[in-house]
């Protein structure tokens, strides 16, 4: 029989969900770059090291435009595992301690590993599964030959002549984008914070975004925009946005979770 989203709450003894303003993402952004500011090394050896790996993987994938595409929005489905780093840093801060190195936020990686492990394992399912179905999306409704990297973004999606490819495209990444985000935004945080199972987190986190559309969305927005930005300078721009959105998604979980 089928359990109501009640009894489902009680079973999983999911916490109390506080409400968010609309505009407090703003206030995450605040709190999460006094955090960069104050673990400044730490924070930025793991935006560093997501920059260079991204790099790595865009320019492989430069050959294959809907890989290379495909990759681009990955990054939005990876990013909440890749971090959990971060999340520890601030979660110590929090704590009052001071000084924190990155070796002492490889100890919270270490102390959460297996329950990371099997949300970093969904999220990598997600992400291998957006690029099958990128693949298809290309293969039904650009048959002429690949496009050329260089004039993609030109000839695809602002020529106007590929309409039904760019809205399946975006409409799909988005469905799936929204569903990750929804699941992973709270949840990462969450489990670097308390001893609890994924699947408690991921419904803590649909909880939170149920209870705070608004904010949510907002915060939303603001990932993808500050992601993009990283993208137009190249991924240097990663190695001050990633920690700066993973030290402000822990501050959204400490807001909205009780």
């Amino acid at each position: 029989m089928n359990k109501s989203p009640r009894a489902l709450e009680q079973h999983f003894l999911l916490p109390y969900i506080r409400q968010a303003e609309t505009s407090r993402p703003f206030a995450w952004l605040r709190m999460g770059w006094n955090d960069l500011r104050e673990n400044l090394t730490a924070s930025l050896t793991y935006g560093a090291a997501f920059a260079i790996l991204g790099h790595l993987i865009l320019t492989y994938a430069m050959s294959t435009p809907y890989l290379f595409t495909a990759a681009i929005s990955g990054f939005l489905l990876i990013g909440p595992i890749a971090a959990a780093g971060v999340y520890e840093i601030s979660r110590r801060h929090s704590k009052g301690e001071r000084g924190i190195s990155f070796a002492d936020s490889l100890k919270g990686l270490a102390r959460r590993s297996d329950d990371l492990f099997y949300f970093g394992a969904f999220l990598a399912v997600t992400l291998i599964g957006w690029e099958r179905i990128s693949a298809i999306l290309f293969a039904l409704f650009y048959r002429d030959t690949s496009p050329n990297l260089a004039h993609f973004f030109r000839d695809v999606f602002l020529s106007g002549q590929y309409t039904d490819f760019v809205v399946a495209y975006l409409a799909v990444g988005a469905v799936l984008a929204a569903v990750v985000f929804t699941l992973s935004a709270i949840a990462i945080p969450m489990l670097m914070d308390r001893d609890i199972d994924p699947i408690t987190a991921a419904m803590t986190s649909l909880k939170a975004a149920s209870v705070n559309p608004g904010a949510m969305i907002v915060w939303a927005a603001l990932v993808v925009l500050l992601t993009m930005l990283g993208f137009a300078t190249l991924m240097l721009g990663m190695i001050i946005l990633l920690p700066l959105l993973g030290h402000a998604s822990w501050h959204a979980y400490r807001d909205m979770v009780e």
